[in-house]
């Protein structure tokens, strides 16, 4: 059995690309079930994101299934299999496990450090939980990942740096006021940044939203997804004392806000400090305002180059990471390698077993005066041989599971301690079949 993991991300294909093959949540059963159906493969998921459609399993074949998978979504996507074979990927074995394993960790995310992806991760294999199509095998190995993914994150800090835009903002906000809690925050602008700002700000836990738009009725929708108000644009200079945080993303093409509004907001607030983030293309708010005391500008390019600074950290924390990875693929590769041979383990106690029954049988048939304490004592003294008789051959043969040539110890080890005649006969006092031929 191999793990495998195929498809197509961010890396290996355009987004045109990736679209045609995005699977949303509806066609999941779908798929899903016509993957499991192919018979090489015995365990799979599938993790469809924006940046990467993939498909995790087990498999006896992993050519096979990555054939078959092919057909699969050459079908859903309608592109031709010679030309999706330009886009997928197939890894397997160990390749496999550190793919797996970098995905959950995010390190092989677009922006390393990404929260969302570890979500996405887990939800995938909960869906493939669902409709039956994980079992042992990828349990273990999702159980693993997200073990992985933990460590990473709380060992290397790999996700504690800002690196998007508008999470940036919020982060420095909280350097300048600490506790947001007690903050009210106006958005100045209801467009894509600023609502994803609004996502960042609810999150921290500010006091209240103010949403200021020239459009008020878009204003009053982002307030209301927040549990914030809307405020009329030729009402804005009248509330701009009352906000602590200002967030300003609008398409004006000259400053709207300029250092004579502040002049007077910073007597009528008695010196509590202002943050304004001007993340507007071309800028909202004149340069001079930051000439204010106790008022606190940055614009787009100050905070990319905290994006920038933070990605460089989160690389240098990637570096550990993939140490931690590789040692993690390592422990994995060798339960699944030994995994392989706890069949003929399980083969041999039984049938050791089979001979203890039978001996004492023979034995406790001979003896009938023993006592039940003393058949016990007997019983559990004949289980301890047993036990470490097996000990060293069975550490040995899992050892020489995880080497080159596995399978020819694994089928030596069978043989030595299961030949081909029946050993409970053996045992039993009864004569074997090598025995009756020699008596005719």
């Amino acid at each position: 059995m191999e793990i495998f993991a195929t498809g197509l991300n961010y890396k290996t294909a355009p987004v045109e690309i990736r679209e045609k093959l995005a699977i949303p949540e509806d066609k999941l059963p779908d798929i899903l079930e016509k993957i499991n159906q192919i018979p090489s493969i015995f365990e799979s998921c599938i993790l469809s994101t924006c940046n990467r459609v993939e498909i995790y399993g087990v498999t006896d074949s992993p050519e096979e299934a990555y054939t078959d998978i092919l057909k699969i979504l050459s079908s859903y996507s309608g592109l031709k299999i010679d030309e999706l074979k330009k886009y997928i990927f197939l890894y397997t074995d160990k390749d496999a496990i550190k793919h797996i394993f970098q995905v959950s960790s995010s390190l092989d995310s677009m922006v390393i450090g990404e929260p969302q992806i570890v979500c996405q991760f887990k939800d995938s294999f909960t869906r493939a939980r669902e409709f039956k199509t994980v079992k042992h095998i990828m349990t273990r190995l999702f159980d693993k990942a997200m073990n992985v993914s933990k460590k990473i994150r709380t060992s290397t800090g790999i996700s504690r740096r800002a690196v998007s835009i508008s999470y940036a903002a919020i982060e420095l906000a909280k350097k300048i006021f600490g506790d947001l809690s007690d903050k009210n925050v106006l958005l100045l602008g209801a467009g894509e940044m600023a609502e994803l700002a609004a996502r960042h700000l609810a999150s921290a836990g500010v006091r209240h939203i103010f949403v200021s738009n020239r459009t008020f009725e878009k204003a009053v929708q982002l307030a209301d997804e927040f549990g914030g108000s809307a405020i009329r644009f030729n009402k804005l200079f009248e509330f701009l004392p009352e906000a602590d945080i200002i967030i300003v993303s609008t398409g004006a093409k000259e400053p709207i806000l300029r250092k004579e509004h502040f002049k007077e907001i910073d007597r009528i607030r008695q010196g509590k400090p202002v943050f304004i983030i001007d993340i507007s293309v071309p800028r909202n708010v004149a340069d001079d305002v930051n000439d204010i005391e106790n008022v606190f500008l940055y614009n787009i390019d100050d905070l990319k180059m905290v994006v920038d600074r933070n990605l460089e950290e989160r690389k240098i924390a990637a570096e550990s990471a993939k140490i931690l990875i590789d040692e993690e693929v390592a422990k994995f590769d060798r339960w699944l390698k030994q995994l392989r041979v706890n069949p003929v383990i399980a083969k041999i106690r039984h049938t050791a077993d089979e001979i203890r029954e039978a001996q004492l049988e023979r034995l406790f048939n001979s003896m009938p005066y023993l006592n039940e304490k003393e058949r016990e004592n007997i019983d559990l003294a004949v289980r301890a041989i047993i036990n470490k008789l097996l000990h060293r051959p069975t550490m040995y043969i899992k050892d020489r599971a995880t080497k080159e040539n596995s399978e020819f110890y694994v089928e030596m080890f069978e043989e030595m301690f299961s030949p081909k005649w029946d050993l409970r006969k053996q045992f039993s006092g009864k004569p074997s079949k090598k025995g009756r031929k020699s008596e005719k």
